[in-house]
């Protein structure tokens, strides 16, 4: 596994929880001239399966020269990987940013659940690349039997929460989401909470300074958006929301590059298929043990 470059103690800022998800386009031409107009597209919809499904977390940055291997080896899973018992995040944690580059995709949410994280494993460091599966660290990672062995050892589990996701789309980059969540093992377990985030793919980025200064980089599984937790009352919760997802993050102006980055990313995902860009995850997660019971996962529909 690639070595850390820096580690950071973090500070804890009061979170507000954006919204999540959806995505089609739906048009028709009738009649004569330029009059169009959009059909409501069906929902499509996921159910998690009856095992237990691994959430693999990666906390990366643009800033560190250790982590654009780990963010090649999230993407390999960048679709279908559910089918394999994997439902893969990419968090870019802040606390790089104040050494030379500002990475448009960080959000100080992220470093607070990294800190989060590692505070209920009783560890007091954090660093980058950092990846924990079903909310526990996997610190060997990279080596192949490694991984393969605990994700083997979640999905032979059964699994003590349920999730049910639909999305509506209502535009590209638009559409609402409606998550259910179940477990019967909440009085036993702890408190749960239900998280949902929203994922983007095919995002690139040119950078200007920093430990990466002059790559570019690519990046999949992005986290954009970030909602809970939500917490399971009587062993239900319930998110519905309308999302939308800006072609960049509203802090994208800090990097001097960052219409560069713009374009880039535009032109990227003009040649993406638009059902590969964006999807959701939702989760359940033991507080007191930061154990994330089910995982599951849907890509934007048509």
């Amino acid at each position: 596994m690639s070595t850390a470059r820096s580690r950071s103690t973090l500070r804890y800022w009061v979170l507000s929880f954006a919204p999540v998800f959806a995505l089609a386009i739906f048009l028709f031409s009738a009649g004569a001239g330029s009059t169009r107009a959009y059909a409501a597209a069906a929902a499509c919809a996921a159910h998690s399966p009856a095992h237990r499904v691994a959430l693999v977390e990666l906390y990366s940055s643009e800033g560190c020269d250790s982590c654009p291997p780990a963010d090649r080896w999230l993407g390999q899973w960048k679709s279908g990987a559910a089918a394999q018992g994997i439902v893969p995040l990419a968090l870019h944690v802040d606390y790089w940013n104040s050494l030379g580059w500002t990475d448009r995709f960080a959000q100080p949410r992220f470093t607070e659940r990294q800190q989060t994280l590692t505070k209920l494993a009783g560890a007091h460091t954090v660093y980058t690349p950092e990846v924990f599966v079903a909310g526990h660290e996997l610190r060997d990672w990279s080596r192949r039997d490694s991984f393969a062995s605990r994700i083997d050892w979640l999905v032979a589990e059964p699994a003590q929460a349920s999730i049910a996701l639909a999305l509506t789309p209502r535009m590209p980059g638009a559409f609402d989401v409606d998550a259910r969540f179940r477990s019967e093992a909440a009085s036993a377990a702890g408190p749960l909470s239900a998280y949902l985030a929203v994922y983007e793919n095919s995002l690139m980025s040119q950078v200007g300074a920093g430990e990466n200064r002059g790559a570019t980089l690519h990046h999949e599984r992005v986290v954009r958006q970030w909602l809970g937790p939500i917490p399971l009352v009587a062993g239900h919760a319930r998110i519905r929301q309308d999302i939308r997802i800006e072609d960049a993050p509203a802090d994208a102006g800090t990097n001097a590059n960052a219409n560069a980055n713009a374009n880039a990313n535009a032109n990227a995902n003009a040649n993406a298929n638009a059902n590969d860009r964006f999807g959701v995850v939702a989760f359940v997660e033991n507080d007191a043990t930061g154990d994330v019971l089910q995982a599951t996962e849907l890509a934007a529909c048509h």
